[in-house]
Parts: structure tokens; sequence; C-alpha cells
């Protein structure tokens, strides 16, 4: 009785601990006590990576685009206007943004449905693009940095009937209508960099700013077409 005591004694106290990968689960007869750990693991060097601000400037961009009468199907004369309504898509605007040296360069299209109110007519609607483009000086930065801009804000919209645009020809002036968006936005310029415990940094990329022999050329991808309705 003694012997089989003493073995079942050993095996209340959990002989298979070492096999047991659950303890402390409802699955094992063991009651294991673990300490949560939330402590960081050791780092394995002083420096930290910072990114450091080049420039941040509120930016404007200005997307334009002049179309004949002639694009809006059943449209003769300006006269017959009623109203211009135009309203942009700011979903999906597509936008290219590029440093170069000291500067930030966007090209983008601004899509956006164009309806116009005509005397005796149905309105005319007419998807199309408005293509922008903006020029920041931003001194100091290198084409390898790192751009954010915030979204797209529209501050206004103009349009102005009236205005002299060439024909599908190109050789005649005919009437045209100007349409004018004016976005903004904040375009910031950072650079990451390495800071030791003493306060010393260092670029990450020591090249960053090496000038090219030959200007860059960028070819961006185009955006959507014109459409009428």
């Amino acid at each position: 009785m003694s012997f089989y005591y003493e073995y079942k004694k050993k095996s209340s106290n959990c002989e298979h601990t070492k096999k047991c990968k659950s303890c402390g689960s409802k699955d094992s007869a063991c009651s294991c006590n673990f300490t949560n750990h939330t402590s960081m693991a050791p780092v394995n060097s002083t420096c930290t990576l910072v990114n450091s601000v080049v420039c941040s400037k509120m930016v404007q961009k200005v997307a334009e685009i002049t179309l004949p009468i002639t694009a809006f199907a059943g449209l003769g004369v300006l006269d017959d206007i009623v109203s211009i309504n135009v309203v942009p898509n700011l979903s999906e605007i597509t936008q290219n943004a590029r440093i170069i040296q000291d500067k930030v360069v966007n090209i983008g299209l601004v899509p956006a449905t164009i309806t116009i109110s005509v005397l005796g007519i149905a309105p005319i609607i007419l998807n199309t693009s408005l293509p922008f483009q903006a020029h920041t000086d931003c001194p100091g930065a290198c084409p390898q940095d790192v751009l954010q801009e915030t979204p797209l804000e529209v501050e206004g919209i103009f349009v102005q009937p009236g205005v002299p645009v060439l024909d599908a020809a190109g050789i005649t002036l005919i009437e045209g209508i100007l349409f004018k968006i004016i976005l903004r936005t904040t375009a910031t310029v950072t650079r990451p960099i390495i800071v030791d415990q003493n306060g010393n940094t260092c670029d990450v990329n020591p090249n960053r700013c090496q000038t090219p022999t030959t200007p860059p050329t960028f070819t961006l991808p185009s955006g959507p077409g014109t459409t009428l309705f």
C-alpha cells in the first residue's frame, strides 16, 4: 500500500512536466504560474532613426482646361447657356509627384463632370479631366527624400464662357469655355537620419543629394479621357 501511495503521490506532482506544453490550461493536470513579460527586448544600438523635416508648405494647384463649344453636343451659341455646373471627383484624382533638387514637381488630372443647362433642350453632360501642375520650391530637398501630401481640397471653381480656342483642326479660332479648379494641399518633405547618444546626426543615405550628370526624365502614367453623354 505504501508503494502505491508513494507512486500515486509522485504522479500527482506531475512527473511529466517536461513534456507538458500547455501547463495551466484545461488540457493539463498541472497548475503552472506564468509571469507576463512586458519589457521590450534589449536594443543593440544607442542610435535612433528619426525623420528630419526638410520643408513643409501649403501648396495651391491649378487644374485648367478650355473646351470649344463643339465639345458640347447641342450647344450652338453661348447665349443659349442658362447655367454651368462643375463637380470634381476628388477620389479619382490622378496625381504624380517627384522631388528634384530643391523643388517638388506635381502633375496630375482632376476628373470632373460638367453639366450645362441650355435653352430648349435637355442638359448637356460631359465627363472630362482637367490637367494641373505645381512646382514648389523646397530648399535643400534631394531626389531621394520622402514626400507626403495631405488630401486635396477644392478652394474654388471658375467658369468663363467666351474664351477663344482653336477648332479640332487647330486652324480656326472659335468660341470656347474655360474651366478652372483651384486645389490646396500641404506638401512635406522629410529625410531619415541617424541620431547617436550625443545628439550627433548623419544621413541614412549620404549620397542622396549628388547631382546627376544629366537631368532626370520622368514618364508619368496617363489619366482618364473624355466622354460625352
